[in-house]
């Protein structure tokens, strides 16, 4: 039995060892990124540094990358709790060796190291192949959902953002003239508006993309009514409906038609009647009178007034919108019902759970991203096996789900594929009445065909079995960065700079994912280094 309590006393000297490397056990992780960070080239990151002139000495930023790698695999995203971690945890105190970063300094290095991240994913990526990982037989493409650092009450629309515009450049004109009555028109002034971190730099580019998002769909839908266009004028018209604006042509080209032939009709009666030579029966109606031509007419009527509808809904409800706090967020829907803030991340994993290739993108849907995420799968696929040298680059096989579901996507040249033609559970019911269903929705014959063929794949056992294994390999690194790093937002703006602290968290993935599997290890690392 104790006899009393073990002394409090908090004026006794310094008692840790003077070596830093006693500090915690050989077994703690943190050792083991100290040691893979050191073998990856960092020269990205050094490249944005400068050392020489005045002034003190900066922080090496082999220990920056390390001190976030750190700190986002513990859950810490925010600078001024790195800072505060770094004076009072012995594994972020480790890795700066004694230095006391403050928050301004990581804020400042996570800023500017967008265009150093993609590079140091390739790193991360090539050690882990080297050390055995990256098994690319069969890999899965999945999108998930990722809020921005911004606010959903913070998006407006062009006419809104445009009024925002006008009224900053009123007030920036009021100060320019004030700086001017005090200082004179010689002063130097240093606000700039044009400045993408500036409120108004950011209302500049929100207006921006709407008016390159309006172009492209404008070019895209002339494009497509043109391909229906020239279609009927070949005599080989399009199946189904028309593409947005082509609707109205083709029925003034039926109404021109009409007319010229009602035409014809009388000017051969009547050219027949002055020629002494009345044909028989009555005279044929003319142009104006003509049911053919008034059926026509209505057409086109109907037409126009849908085109004037759809714009008019456009305008009124569905007109672009975007967000003043993050012009590159978008307004995503979740799963569940309701909409994020955010952006939309695609991820190809490889079947030991390693993010291999990831994208961060602005779409609310995944259709459009099959073949870039393939290509770019394909392509670090190549150079895993290259940092192995053992050449098993090629993929065998790629899931995805019904989200990437398409004619273009399932017939398109690349590695085989199972691409969902529904929920998993319905798969034999597809593969039953896949061409029925596709017919309803305005497919086209080959489109059906193409979906009916993999329904069919999918329904076989064989199909079902390796389409099985999506669920768990696709969606584990989503659940393992958002649950276990609880990494559920962004931290940076912009889509540049979230692209790259999405892909950091990818890249912060595959490392635990090295270390948790036991590839990773203090002696494969010294057999790396020799």
């Amino acid at each position: 039995m104790a006899k009393g309590y073990r002394p409090v006393i908090r004026d006794q000297g310094f008692l840790l060892p003077p070596d830093m490397r006693d500090w915690l056990p050989e077994s703690h992780p943190v050792w083991l990124v100290i040691e893979a960070v050191r073998l990856l080239d960092t020269s990205a990151f050094h490249a944005r540094r400068r050392t020489g002139g005045a002034g003190a000495a900066g922080y090496d930023p082999d220990m920056l990358v390390t001190l976030l790698i750190w700190a986002y695999a513990n859950q810490v995203a925010s600078s001024r709790r790195i800072e505060r971690l770094c004076g009072q945890d012995l594994a972020f105190r480790v890795i700066c060796g004694g230095n006391l970063p403050d928050h301004a300094t990581v804020a400042r290095f996570r800023k500017d190291f967008a265009g150093a991240v993609p590079a140091l994913f390739a790193q991360v990526l090539a050690l882990c192949a080297r050390l055995g990982m990256g098994r690319v037989g069969v890999v899965a493409l999945d999108g998930t959902k990722i809020a921005a650092s911004a606010s959903r009450a913070a998006n407006r629309t062009e006419e809104s953002l445009r009024k925002m515009a006008r009224e900053m450049g009123a007030a920036h004109a009021a100060a320019d003239a004030d700086d001017d009555a005090l200082f004179g028109k010689d002063g130097r002034g240093d606000d700039d508006p044009g400045d993408p971190s500036t409120r108004a730099g950011r209302v500049a580019a929100a207006l921006a993309s709407i008016a390159a998002e309006r172009e492209a769909r404008e070019a895209e839908e002339q494009a497509r009514a043109g391909g229906h266009v020239r279609a009927a004028r070949a005599g080989r018209p399009v199946q189904g409906r028309p593409a947005a604006g082509a609707e109205a042509e083709l029925a003034r080209q039926q109404l021109a038609r009409e007319e010229a032939a009602a035409q014809a009709r009388w000017d051969a009666w009547a050219a027949a009647v002055a020629a002494g030579s009345k044909p028989a029966g009555g005279p044929p109606r003319r142009p104006q009178e003509s049911g053919k031509v008034a059926r026509a007419r209505a057409r086109l009527e109907r037409a126009l007034a849908t085109q004037a509808a759809r714009q008019a809904a456009a305008d009124a409800g569905q007109a672009p919108r975007r967000n003043v706090t993050d012009p590159g967020s978008r307004l995503m829907p979740v799963r569940g019902g309701g909409f994020i803030q955010g952006y939309n991340a695609q991820n190809v994993v490889s079947s030991d759970g390693l993010i291999i290739a990831t994208r961060l993108t602005q779409d609310t849907t995944d259709t459009s991203w099959y073949q870039p995420m393939t290509s770019d799968a394909i392509a670090a696929a190549a150079a895993m096996a290259a940092a192995r040298g053992d050449g098993q680059a090629a993929i065998g096989l790629v899931l995805a789900d019904a989200g990437y579901l398409s004619k273009d996507n399932l017939t398109s040249h690349g590695p085989a594929r199972l691409i969902a033609t529904g929920k998993r559970r319905h798969l034999d019911k597809a593969a039953r009445d896949a061409a029925t269903r596709d017919g309803a929705r305005g497919q086209d014959q080959e489109e059906a065909s193409a979906i009916a063929a993999m329904a069919a794949r999918l329904a076989a056992p064989d199909g079902i079995t390796a389409y099985r294994q999506r669920g768990h390999i696709a969606e584990t690194p989503h659940a393992n960065i958002k649950h276990n790093l609880r990494f559920r937002q962004l931290s940076m703006r912009g889509h540049r700079n979230a692209t790259a602290e999405w892909q950091f968290a990818a890249t912060v993935h595959n490392l635990l994912k090295a270390i948790s599997a036991g590839h990773l290890t203090r002696q494969a690392l010294a057999s790396l280094a020799t």
